[in-house]
């Protein structure tokens, strides 16, 4: 089955994005900062107003993905209030200050994050060797995907690094979601040339394809029905 993951801010957001379709929700805050965590209020009234899961991004700041000791105690208290408010899953991502995965950083993260779906976010368009990185977080079972846009461009723009990452991924415990630029007319090809069986979708998926706007159902069907389409 494909997957369709959507951004969502609101619980308006949340609720519109399950009535067209969506499988999934990564649910964030201060997109004009690429996502923070949201609060814990909004995240319980998410929780409790759909029926598809729901990924909580746990991000602290927007200055880079490198994150101190203090910023990683904020960090796992935050995943522990995401587990009791009844989300589905997490959305983590934690760099050292050369740029590689931070594997003391999400150990002490996936410590906390027992029986959540975790997903690694797009840090890691950030590392330079992807599929080393890759190898990285396949070594933490509990991490079931990594969110990318195969490198700095958009997704999109790289289905070649995507199919390498997506080939790469075959023999690991890891998923490949492609996320960041992508568009309703990009799936049909994108999707063939990649193997993907996960997308995500933020801007594009709303009116006027703006975060200052509401979900757009009729692109969530377009997307929907092409993924359908492909996975026949």
């Amino acid at each position: 089955m494909m997957i369709l993951e959507i951004i969502a801010t609101s619980v308006a957001d949340a609720i519109a994005a399950e009535r067209s379709g969506a499988h999934r929700l990564e649910l964030c805050a201060a997109m004009s900062e690429t996502g923070l965590t949201p609060s814990i209020g909004l995240i319980e009234a998410v929780v409790g107003a759909v029926q598809i899961p729901v990924n909580v991004i746990v991000r602290p700041h927007s200055r880079s993905f490198y994150y101190n000791d203090q910023e990683l105690s904020v960090m796992a208290a935050d995943i522990r209030h995401i587990k009791r408010a009844g989300a589905a899953g997490i959305v983590i991502g934690a760099l050292t200050e050369e740029k590689k995965v931070d594997t003391e950083a999400i150990s002490r993260l996936l410590n906390e994050a027992e029986g959540l779906d975790v997903t690694f976010h797009r840090a890691f368009d950030d590392i330079e060797d992807q599929l080393e990185a890759l190898e990285t977080i396949a070594l933490f079972p509990q991490i079931r995907r990594i969110l990318t846009a195969g490198g700095q461009a958009p997704a999109p723009q790289s289905a070649e690094q995507l199919k390498r990452l997506v080939d790469s991924a075959k023999n690991t415990s890891v998923n490949i979601m492609a996320g960041y630029g992508m568009t309703p007319e990009s799936v049909a090809t994108l999707v063939p040339a990649t193997g993907l069986t996960e997308v995500h979708f933020g801007s594009a998926a709303r009116v006027n394809r703006s975060f200052t706007h509401p979900i757009d159902s009729a692109a969530i069907e377009t997307i929907l029905s092409d993924l359908k389409r492909l996975s026949e």
